[in-house]
Order: structure tokens, then sequence, then C-alpha cells
């Protein structure tokens, strides 16, 4: 009964101070003109505020078919050359995102666009590591000084059907023709390829890696006319006829392939799936220079022993090469094109953003 009394005594105001309704205090409040005017500023930025992140920030997701026929438009209208077409094949959920597969000339291309279609991302980048990690390698590697020599040594290494792949070889293409023997330069080829097809027999990206990596090793003089012919279009035969145009030797070519291939079990490791490396098949014929130069995927360049990653355009990679000569020649001073090539075959520029040193083709 005491602990009833002493509660309901401290429940009473304090004498001389009477209790404040929240009414009389507002009511106090808005007399004040000046309080009154920041109090109606105040809803109006909460009601803005609420409107924009309930409304206005609320992204919009247009559904697979939506964005199936988006990508296929934009791709069609802003990045394809020469009448060739993309379809999309397929389109899932990813992480928040449409995860939209491309069919180009028979190669299959992953990209990556927001739902509500208005961001295109034309490849996602899967390191394993964190985006901190990679920037900081990636910028490393931009920013890597080049070992001066007399003669630079340049390697590409790429995988024949990455669409990155080629759009490098295309843009580096006027640059060798530019600095000629003042450097010595070739092709090699990433240790594993990404496409091919297991279920269908299809295993070309593995057959043309086999027949540059012959042509270049046995002639190495008509090699990259071979090249930039095969980098024009994908037609069927297309091979063929450009070893026809470039005067390749069809017969030393063809026995050459099949003696590389059994030497380094090209064929076999393809039907035998247990040797395949993060879901694809090995290509060990440069495999010592892709563990000396730790080659991640397809494009990698190095310029005298120093991997770098410059932007795709020629003038970006002349730039980098020629930063690698003892004493630059005159041909370093030339102005080549500053707009990289579009990915994949064919000719035109690039649209996508990949032109700069990020996008590739990588497990």
């Amino acid at each position: 009964m005491e602990e009833k009394k002493s509660a309901q005594h401290e429940a009473r105001p304090i004498a001389g101070k009477p209790k404040k309704s929240i009414k009389g205090c507002v009511k106090k409040f808005c007399k004040n003109k000046a309080n009154l005017v920041w109090l109606i500023i105040i809803v109006i930025v909460l009601v803005a505020a609420g409107y924009f992140f309930l409304v206005k920030n609320k992204s919009t997701d247009l559904g697979k078919d939506a964005i199936k026929t988006e990508v296929e438009n934009y791709v069609n209208t802003n990045l394809m050359q020469g009448g060739e077409k993309a379809t999309v094949k397929d389109v899932t959920e990813y992480d928040g995102l449409y995860k939209v597969t491309l069919n180009v000339s028979g190669q299959d291309i992953t990209t990556y666009v927001t739902k509500d279609g208005k961001e295109f991302f034309p490849q996602a980048l899967n390191t394993g590591e964190s985006l901190s990690q990679n920037s900081g390698q990636q910028q490393q590697q931009q920013n890597a000084t080049v070992p001066k020599q007399s003669v630079p040594d340049v390697t590409l290494f790429v995988m024949s059907y990455c669409p990155y792949g080629t759009q490098t070889e295309k843009g580096i293409l006027p640059v060798v023709n530019a600095l000629g023997s003042k450097i010595k330069f070739n092709i090699e080829f990433v240790d594993y390829s990404m496409h091919n097809d297991a279920s269908t027999g299809d295993r070309k990206e593995l057959d043309e890696n086999l027949r540059q990596y012959c042509i270049e090793k046995n002639q190495p003089n008509v090699y990259l006319n071979y090249l930039s012919c095969f980098l024009k279009s994908q037609e069927p035969g297309q091979e063929s006829a450009c070893m026809a145009s470039a005067g390749v030797n069809t017969t030393q070519v063809s026995s050459c392939m099949a003696q590389t291939d059994t030497q380094y079990d090209v064929t076999k490791d393809f039907n035998n799936q247990s040797t395949w490396v993060g879901g694809f098949p090995p290509f060990n014929v440069e495999k010592a220079d892709n563990e000396k130069y730790n080659v991640q995927g397809s494009p990698t360049l190095v310029v005298n022993g120093t991997v770098v990653s410059p932007n795709r355009d020629p003038e970006s990679l002349l730039q980098t090469i020629c930063s690698g000569f003892t004493d630059q020649p005159a041909a370093c001073k030339q102005q080549l094109s500053t707009t990289a090539p579009s990915p994949g075959f064919g000719g035109g520029t690039d649209a996508s953003g990949s032109g700069s040193s990020s996008a590739n083709c990588g497990s």
C-alpha cells in the first residue's frame, strides 16, 4: 500500500509548473513566424525525400522478354558490323542483374544488363578476388614500367575466338606493320580454350589455335596476312580462303597440326573432361610461357617480359610498345588511330567500352 502511494506521489506534477500538453507546445511554437517557416520547409523536404526514394528511386524490372528485345536491338544497331547479326540465346537473373547470353557469328558471349535496361555491361569481372585487389592489379599493369631493349620483345596471348582477343589483334596489327622488324612480335595462345562445344563436338577454337600456331611457326612471313584476313569475318570456309589468299602451304599446316595435336594431347584432353580446368579444355602448346607470365585470360600483352594493359586502340598500343625501346625509332612518333576496334570479327569501332584494358575472356 505504501509503495502504491509513493508511486502516485511521484506521478504528480511539481508545484508551480503545470503539465504542458503537446497541443499547447505546438500552438506556442507555431505562433513564432520563423519557427513556422522552418516547420513548413522541413515538411516539404521530408515529403520530397519520401517521394524520391519510394517512387523516383524505385527500379523498374522490364522482364526477361523485354530485356531480350532491348539487348538484341542495342547490339545489332550499335556494335555489329558487316551485316552480321547477334541473337540472344538466354536471359537469366544474376545478382540483381540480368545475365544475357548472346550468340555472335557462332560463338556465345555473356553480357549483363540492369533490370531497367539502362546499363549494359559487356562483361563481368570474375577474378576470385575483391574488386579493390583486382583494380589495383589492373592499375599496376597499366602503369608498369617496361624495361628498355634495342629490339622490344612483344607477345600477345589470346584465344583465337575470344572477341576481346580479336579486338586487341585488330588494334595491334597497325602497330606491328608500322614498326616492322624493329620489334620481335608473336602471337601465343592461352593454355585453355573457352569457345568450343563438347556436346556437339565443335572444337573450332582448338583447331584455329593449332592452325595459327603452325602457320606462325613454319611460315612466319605469311602469318600476319592470314591473321588479318581471318579477323575480317567468320563465314564458313573462311580459314581455307584466308590461307589461299595469304599463300599458306596447306599441306605443311595440316601435317604440323596433326603432329602438334598428338604431342600436346589436344584432342585427347578435349574428349576427356576430367582433364578440363574451370570447365574448359586445356591447350598446353604454349603452357610454359603462360606459367612464366601468369597468363589468366585473353588478351594478355607482354612487352620485354612485363605484363601491361594499355587500351586497345592502335595509338595506345604503339606508345606502350615504344616505351620498351632503348632508342625510339621515328615510327614511334607517327599518329595512329585513337579509337579501339570493335570486339569480335569484322570492321568497325568499339561502342561498348570494351576498348579499355578490362574486358577479357577468362575463367
